[in-house]
């Protein structure tokens, strides 16, 4: 195999697979894209129901936090995707972008350049909305986004109670306005999954100038003094060098690049010594900043079988699957969660704070309770949209193999509590409107002996868990704990960037895939010199 390259892009997630598509359009530019985990060939990822067998399992990492000292001291399960197309091939699809104040937030953080005006077209360029365009959607992009072709009877019931509690209908949380409730728009095409690695890499994987590794556990990034050279990687235990005449780039994610950088002599001294790793250079915010959505759940069984439940049992398992190849209908083109709003803990707040996600089935995810054996439920999440509270990446030794050590510190700062409890409160008043009351037959979690403020702080602490919504580990900016400038060129280092979620100066109030490709987007034409 060819072992000389321009760009050698270092994982095969949603920013990877989007800097190799659009790195390659020259045809002069060798670029090599090296992922840990397979090919997306899982029939799982390509059905848009196939988000719920996929948090744990074959195609994730198998992280776990460190025991959550704010959390009842809980180690919680931490889904990050091993696979090609990374998050977006398991993710559940859902299409968000956040409030155009976030990314204003990131230029007064540091990231100059980076507000809302500025990465708006990268948003444009990467979408391919198949229902709305104009000045605030791209139709013609790379990645697909389209409604959910039937939503359960359910998810309309949430939509409705919404309203009914006082959150109006918004058929568009990508629009001119966030708040709201409604349907979530997904990323997917002819109702399968539209994931990084489907709507950027696929199409071009024929040209002479991209190759393709999987299976390959980047051991480290080489560096000749300051300036990155190359990855030493491995393939079925074999080490292999590969040579980046112009760049690496660092696409493994908010756990897998500072864990990377560290592995390669960047990061925080003391911590690299400690780990019996030789420093290239000091760069003490490589695993720090840490930020996740952390989300809480409240459980319903229903009095009938009208949820996505009921396709668990093999009978209906069976029927839904020959629908869906035979008639590219049913059950299997939902994404489970279906339903979402965004709402504020506090209206004196000048843009929601709270996201909510409606899953119209219950214990669909790793970790979160379901109803009794032979029922049906449903399920209503929400989350802080901007938490106060920091964690960190750090190595658990110098071996690339072992896992690094993940503390996402959640609850650390007491508004996040605060937000948090209100979320909960807010999702039992939705349960408690008459649409979905025609439904519900006992909310399980929490029961009824859940009244008070404490009672309720304790249950947000007890029963919350990731959002899979890892960012700033890496951040982007000018002051002495920031990893890149804003052009994601790495502080002190030459011939390397980073270009994913961890670069985020901070975390953006909504779903994260949307983001990162806008990230990709935008960095494939600083690396082009379009910017």
């Amino acid at each position: 195999m060819k072992n000389a390259f321009d760009y050698i892009v270092v994982g095969g997630g949603s920013a990877g697979c989007v800097l190799a598509a659009r790195l390659s359009e020259d045809p002069g530019a060798r670029v090599c894209l090296i992922e840990a985990g397979d090919r997306d060939r899982n029939p799982l990822i390509h059905m848009p129901v196939g988000f719920a067998k996929m948090t744990s399992g074959p195609l994730t990492w198998g992280l776990e936090t460190v025991p959550q000292k704010h959390a009842m001291n809980r180690v919680i399960p931490y889904a990050q995707a091993k696979v090609l197309g990374g998050g977006s091939s398991i993710n559940a699809e859902v299409y968000t972008r956040g409030h155009p104040s976030d990314y204003d937030r990131w230029e007064q953080e540091g990231a100059e350049g980076w507000n809302f005006s500025q990465v708006q077209k990268y948003f444009l360029r990467a979408e391919g909305n198949a229902v709305y365009s104009g000045p605030l959607h791209g139709a013609d992009g790379p990645l697909s986004v389209s409604n959910i072709p039937e939503p359960n009877l359910l998810t309309k019931a949430f939509a409705r109670s919404c309203q009914e509690y006082g959150i109006p209908y918004n058929p568009d949380f990508n629009g001119e306005r966030q708040e709201g409730a409604g349907i979530y728009q997904i990323t997917t095409r002819n109702n399968r999954r539209c994931s990084a690695a489907v709507g950027y890499l696929k199409p071009v994987l024929d040209r002479p100038n991209l190759t393709l590794v999987t299976g390959a556990l980047v051991l480290r990034v080489v560096f000749e003094g300051r300036r990155a050279t190359g990855v030493e990687y491995a393939v079925n235990g074999r080490k292999m060098l590969a040579t980046a005449g112009t760049e690496v780039i660092v696409t493994a994610g908010a756990i897998g690049t500072p864990k990377l950088l560290m592995l390669s002599g960047v990061g925080p001294a003391d911590h690299l010594r400690s780990s019996g790793i030789a420093v290239v250079h000091d760069l003490g915010g490589v695993g720090q900043n840490l930020t996740d959505h952390y989300g809480v759940d409240i459980v319903a069984e229903i009095k009938n079988r009208d949820s996505l439940d009921k396709y668990n049992e093999l009978r209906w398992m069976i029927w839904a699957g020959l629908q869906y190849a035979l008639f590219n209908s049913g059950p299997v083109t939902s994404n489970v969660v279906e339903g979402g709003a965004f709402w504020y803990s506090d209206r004196a707040e000048a843009r929601p704070d709270l996201q909510f996600h409606f899953l119209a089935g219950a214990g669909a995810e790793a970790g979160v309770p379901s109803v009794p054996k032979g029922s049906s439920g449903v399920t209503l999440n929400s989350y802080t949209l901007r938490p106060k509270s920091r964690g960190t990446v750090t190595l658990r030794s110098s071996d690339p193999r072992d896992l690094p050590l993940v503390d996402p510190n959640f609850l650390a700062d007491p508004d996040d509590l605060r937000v948090a409890v209100e979320g909960v409160k807010i999702s039992c008043e939705i349960m408690r409107q008459s649409s979905l009351q025609n439904y519900v037959k006992t909310v399980h979690f929490p029961d009824g002996g859940v009244r008070t403020q404490s009672q309720f702080e304790d249950y947000a602490r007890r029963f919350g868990r990731t959002s899979y919504h890892p960012t700033c580990s890496c951040r982007m900016g000018t002051d002495g704990m920031s990893v890149v400038d804003p052009k994601l060129r790495v502080h002190g280092l030459e011939g390397i960037r980073i270009c994913d979620s961890s670069t985020m100066p901070s975390l953006v109030g909504s779903n994260t895939n949307a983001p990162t490709i806008m990230i990709a987007e935008r960095a494939s034409d600083f690396i082009r010199g379009n910017r």
